[in-house]
Formats: C-alpha cells, structure tokens, sequence
C-alpha cells in the first residue's frame, strides 16, 4: 500500500511542477491524477509481474483513500463559513457558476456514457 500510495503522491508532484511551470489553471494534483490515468491505460497491456504488482499497489491504496473522501469535504466546509460574506455579496453568480457548472456535468457524463456504450457493443461484435 505503501507504494501505491508513493506513486499517487509522485504524479501529484509531477502534475504540480507542470501547473506551476506553464501556469496553468487547473489543479496540478488534477493534471498528475490524469498523467496516472493515461500511463495506467497505456501500462494495461504490460504483463511485466513488477509493474502489475505497482497498478495491483495503486488500486487497492486508491481504494482505501476512496473510503476517506468524506473527510475531504471538511476544508471546502471551513472555506465557505469563512467567506460567507462574499457568498452573500455574489450569491447570483454563484447559483449561476454551481447550475450551469451541474448541467455541463451532467450532459457531459451522459454523452460520455452513451459513446462508451456504443463502442463496447461494437467492441462484443
């Protein structure tokens, strides 16, 4: 666990030298999240014992944090009881921000859905 655990941490940090490198706007712990992803994908087809013993590592360390998550919500709580004020002063475009932000979400998630469906069909003919 321990090692899934480092190689979570290691693409955060490299996802954040990037994010501070090229000054992006999204989240450096988001970019290396996504470098995981596509280096897992692109790992898939690997069949060295070494490396799946590291994604077998990074599944179950994902996991277990996965039972934590709702302890991540506690910061976003303290956030917002301190900026309450700029909340009230904007609460418009926030409600605007959160409900056109909900609606992409949503039709994004179902267009997504919708392709994978389609192609794993045509996958199994």
């Amino acid at each position: 666990m321990l090692r899934g655990f480092f190689v979570i941490l290691l693409f955060q940090l490299i996802g954040e030298v990037i994010q501070k490198f090229f000054a992006l706007v999204i989240p450096g712990p988001v970019i290396g999240l996504i470098f995981l992803l596509f280096t897992l994908i692109y790992l898939r087809r690997v069949k060295v014992k070494k490396i799946l013993n590291v994604k077998k590592d990074v599944m179950s360390t994902a996991t277990a944090i996965t039972s934590y998550l709702s302890l991540l919500f506690v910061p976003i709580g303290v956030g917002v009881v301190m900026h309450i004020s700029y909340l009230e002063k904007n609460l418009y475009q926030v409600l605007g921000v959160v409900v056109i932000g909900t609606m992409l979400t949503v039709g994004i998630t179902a267009k997504l859905m919708e392709y994978l469906n389609l192609y794993l069909r045509r996958k199994k003919k």
